[in-house]
C-alpha cells in the first residue's frame, strides 16, 4: 500500500495511544488557573497507567495544586508519518516516603541540572490519539 492509498488520519485506541506514550519521554503539560492557561515542556515516564513527572517548587507545581485538572500532549514526527496523543486527567503529588522511594527507582531524570525532587503523577481520565500519514494536499479536480 502506497502512502497515497493510506488514510491521512487514523484514530488510535486508548491502548495504542498509551504505547506511544510509553516510548516517548517529552511532552507538554497544559494547566489553567483563573482562566489563564499555561503550557510547560516536560519530560515524563508512562508507568503503571499514570504519567509521572518530576518538578521543583514554583509556578508549575503551584498551578497543578490550585487546579488538579490538566491536559498533556506528546507527539512524534517522521518523514512521512506523525502521531499525537492527548491525555486529560488529574494531578496528584506523591507524598508518602514509600511512594517517593518507589519513584526514585524509576528511570526518570530531569533534563536540566537542577534539583527536581517533587514527583507528580497524572492520573488519566481520557487518552486519545491520532496517527497521520503525511503527504501533499490532494489535487482538486
Amino acid at each position: 500500500m502506497t502512502n497515497e492509498e493510506r488514510p491521512p488520519v487514523v484514530e488510535l485506541s486508548p491502548e495504542q495511544s498509551w504505547k506511544y506514550l510509553e516510548h516517548t519521554y517529552h511532552g507538554r503539560l497544559a494547566v489553567s488557573v483563573a482562566n489563564r492557561p499555561s503550557i510547560y515542556p516536560i519530560n515524563y515516564l508512562a508507568h503503571d497507567g499514570v504519567l509521572l513527572l518530576r518538578t521543583a517548587p514554583g509556578t508549575k507545581l503551584a498551578e497543578m495544586t490550585v487546579n488538579t485538572h490538566v491536559a498533556f500532549e506528546a507527539d512524534g514526527v517522521h518523514s512521512d508519518q506523525a502521531w499525537s496523543v492527548i491525555v486529560k486527567g488529574t494531578t496528584r503529588q506523591l507524598e508518602t516516603s514509600a511512594e517517593i522511594e518507589a519513584a526514585d527507582q524509576l528511570p526518570l531524570q530531569p533534563w536540566v541540572r537542577t534539583e527536581k525532587y517533587r514527583y507528580v503523577e497524572i492520573v488519566p481520565e481520557s487518552v486519545t490519539g491520532r496517527f497521520f500519514n503525511l503527504g501533499p494536499e490532494p489535487v482538486r479536480s
